[in-house]
């Protein structure tokens, strides 16, 4: 018998148990940090870290479709990281564009695009397109990926759409901002009419959002884990909805 395979097992299970699936989480965040550090653990090439990391999304989402979350809002590629070499971001972009063609097989999975297309290489931001559009057969759960992403930027366009909206139904601006409330600025972000996230989990051990969902985490409880994104387990993914049921959430205090 495999000791530490079954005691991994043992515990897995454990947890499984504890969990009562009413406190689990219905919109989960995931700022999917440490694929380059990962990489350099083992001397590997910055890329062999990118598709492990692809390849923990997917897995990842299984896990969430098992334990009956909703909504995963993957922080993949920020606005940030477009000043990355080009070497390094044409290698991660092939990545992305194979993580949405295998979304494009599961059928019970939707997909929406957050982000600034405009930054995108042709190639990606039709594939981004396309799997938007596409239905599934059967909805178990509808996955945001955030490419090209940036939190404030997402602020800034939801005001400036909101602005040209007010525009086109001959509003007065004065009236427009003397009237301005946090649900008018809701209905123009990228996350228009979703849930705002319950749970945010980082990974690398880094505990800052760097611009993730800044308005819609406003009331979310946040977990920040040490693992690297490509060694994240589901022990560790279990831990994580552990520590969020025990929580209190207080919605203003």
């Amino acid at each position: 018998m495999e000791w530490p395979g079954f005691l991994y097992g043992f515990y897995e299970r454990k947890l499984l148990r504890s969990l009562e699936q009413e406190k689990i989480p219905r919109h989960i965040g995931v700022m999917v940090d440490g694929n380059r550090r990962w990489a350099r653990q083992f001397n590997a090439p910055t890329a062999e870290g990118h598709q492990a990391g692809a390849d923990k999304i997917h897995e990842f989402l299984g896990w969430c479709q098992t334990l009956g979350v909703k909504v995963v809002t993957l922080y993949m590629l920020s606005t940030d990281n477009m000043n990355r070499s080009s070497e390094e971001l044409e290698l991660l972009m092939g990545i992305i564009a194979n993580t949405l063609d295998r979304l494009d097989e599961d059928a019970d999975i939707s997909v929406h695009a957050m982000g600034a297309p405009e930054l995108l290489p042709d190639y990606l931001a039709e594939r981004l397109t396309k799997l938007t559009a596409r239905t599934p057969i059967r909805e178990r759960l509808h996955v945001n990926v955030a490419v090209g992403y940036g939190g404030r930027r997402e602020i800034v366009d939801a005001v400036r759409e909101l602005l040209h909206d007010a525009v086109a139904h001959g509003r007065d601006m004065s009236a427009v901002a003397d009237e301005l409330s946090v649900d008018d600025i809701s209905r123009f972000l990228y996350t228009r009419g979703q849930p705002d996230p319950d749970l945010v989990i980082r990974t690398s051990g880094e505990q800052r959002l760097s611009g993730f969902l800044m308005w819609q985490s406003a009331y979310s409880e946040f977990y920040f884990c040490e693992a690297l994104w490509p060694a994240f387990r589901k022990i560790d993914f279990l831990r994580a909805l552990r520590d969020y049921a025990g929580r209190q959430r207080r919605f203003g205090t």
